[in-house]
């Protein structure tokens, strides 16, 4: 990641860090796995553990690989809630079974477009899909209004993407159940056609743009709000919406689930409510520069609202097969 960890993590970071935790012993213990970065949400259950007087026992990794380790453990796994990225990942523990009913009174927070229609998970921040385009190169008039226009020949050697990342690989399975799997395919190899520039992460993607090798990134809208964080106000990038109900406006959500192997349901739905709190909301605002879910807390200023992005009407949990979205990646040669 460029730059470093946001101001408040930092912070809480230089404090203990969370103690190592196994079960027994007399102590309440909470197992999180968590396929969001350990700077991003450390301060976060850190504070929960304090206001509690308990340990959490946390293991970060890929949210998709992680997803995967849970359905392997079957029963035996430790976990008690699956803090993930996406929501594909989410949706594909559901499907096996794995997640327990949340209460009405906590799902009920979030906008049922964000929220398993089953009731399983929730999500607790909202990231939207954007064109990131430089405001020295680019008229904002003559972007496109759909994410498929960008296959034009006019967008030759112009566009950035991050085809490792995961944030894209949903979009692309958003997209496989909007258009098919033709639809799919035909928009990936228009895009290889234009000789798209190849990015390690989102941020590197936004940087390239700023630095002049792209005019146009696709990424997701956070990013921008990072790299002007520590550019300052005249950083030369700006964030481009598509028209409602494009795929390219996609908002996926970060979210969380409660395992059936709980050891204590109370504590896991404690955290879920925790983390739908204010406070928790506020810091996704301030913080990551996400959307917050729940009614109330302000989104950063800079932000386009909600209401005005309208994503396409899919359920996030149908975004669980990855597996068909790698498959798609490296028969066009997306990915090798």
């Amino acid at each position: 990641m460029i730059g470093g960890i946001p101001r408040l993590a930092a912070a809480l970071l230089a404090a203990a860090a969370l103690l190592p935790a196994c079960r027994g012993g007399g102590e309440d213990v909470l197992v999180v796995y968590s396929g969001r970065e350990q700077s991003l949400v450390q301060p976060l259950l850190e504070r929960f553990a304090r206001r509690e007087g308990i340990r959490i026992q946390v293991r970060y990794g890929d949210t998709a690989e992680l997803a995967s380790t849970i359905l392997e453990e079957g029963e035996n796994s430790p976990a008690d809630v699956f803090f993930a990225q996406d929501a594909g990942a989410l949706g594909a523990l559901d499907a096996e079974g794995r997640l327990s009913p949340l209460p009405e009174r906590l799902l009920e927070r979030v906008d049922p477009r964000f929220r398993s229609p089953e009731e399983t998970w929730v999500g607790l921040s909202g990231r939207a899909r954007v064109a990131a385009y430089s405001t020295e190169r680019v008229d904002p008039d003559a972007l496109p209004a759909s994410v498929l226009e960008f296959t034009d020949p006019r967008w030759r050697g112009r566009i950035g993407w991050a085809p490792t990342n995961g944030s894209f690989q949903a979009f692309v399975t958003a997209l496989r159940l909007l258009r098919g799997e033709d639809g799919a395919r035909a928009w990936l190899e228009g895009m290889l056609a234009n000789e798209p520039v190849e990015y390690p992460s989102n941020l590197t993607a936004v940087d390239g743009v700023a630095d002049g090798e792209v005019d146009v990134a696709l990424v997701n809208h956070y990013y921008l709000f990072v790299l002007r964080e520590e550019e300052g106000p005249d950083y030369p990038v700006e964030n481009h919406y598509a028209a409602p109900g494009d795929p390219g406006s996609l908002v996926n959500v970060a979210g969380v689930g409660m395992l059936d192997t709980a050891d204590d349901p109370d504590l896991a739905r404690g955290f879920v409510d925790a983390m739908l709190s204010p406070p928790a909301q506020r810091y996704f605002a301030e913080e990551t520069h996400e959307y917050p879910l729940i009614d109330g807390v302000p989104i950063d200023p800079g932000l386009v609202p909600l209401s005005r992005i309208q994503p396409p009407d899919i359920d996030l949990s149908d975004l669980s097969d990855l597996q068909g979205t790698l498959a798609l990646l490296r028969e066009t040669g997306v990915l090798p």
